[in-house]
């Protein structure tokens, strides 16, 4: 896509997420978008099909930010080194805040996990909760390596490890959000990251 088209099409997904948030996802109409941006119908309807699409995308764009931060080959040129524990907690340390810091960055992604963007439906939800599936898995699948490595405890069911981190981490970023507290915060992180390893550490 040309960098003009590109940017066009941003700006589409830019507003309208801004706009779900506001009036509600059912109250949002493509007619709205067109008119804040001040385009044709016919421009939004050149990238996406209805609504529903342009919050997928928001989903797509962070589902690719996060694969590049989890890319499993970093991973293993990393375990090739035989890091010690404290070298290997800094790593997971700082891929996790990367993918926090992507996640925040996308205060929807919150709300819509937590069902605070009114109107949502069915199909939506079920995108959404497709999205938390792949956070898992992403996770799960670096669990996985690290286990044949030697690091983590052969006991360790991969897809439990996931889901407890995964969803404490949301909770955790819920909680934080809705005190006004910064989840970024290096003590945080290295918090979850301490409690997490302790139970997976030989």
């Amino acid at each position: 896509m040309p960098a003009k088209g590109q940017r066009r099409k941003q700006q589409i997904i830019d507003t309208a997420k801004e706009m779900f948030i506001e009036k509600g996802f059912q109250s949002t109409h493509i007619g709205q978008v067109c008119k804040k941006l001040n385009i044709a119908r016919g421009t939004v309807y050149q990238y996406f099909g209805n609504k529903r699409e342009i919050l997928y995308a928001v989903l797509d764009q962070i589902e690719e930010k996060i694969d590049d931060i989890m890319d499993q080959d970093d991973l293993r040129d990393f375990l090739k080194n035989n890091p010690n524990p404290k070298t290997h907690a800094k790593f997971i340390e700082d891929r996790l805040i990367n993918v926090l810091r992507t996640i925040m960055d996308e205060p929807i992604v919150m709300k819509l996990i937590f069902k605070e963007v009114v109107g949502i439906d069915k199909e939506v939800v079920a995108r959404v909760n497709k999205f938390q599936e792949y956070l898992a898995t992403a996770v799960k699948n670096e669990v996985d390596e690290i286990i044949k490595k030697g690091i983590y405890k052969k006991t360790i069911n991969p897809e439990i490890a996931a889901m407890l981190l995964v969803g404490g981490v949301m909770f955790i970023l819920f909680q934080y959000e809705s005190k006004q507290r910064n989840v970024l915060d290096r003590e945080i992180i290295e918090s979850i990251i301490s409690t997490y390893l302790t139970g997976v550490l030989k």
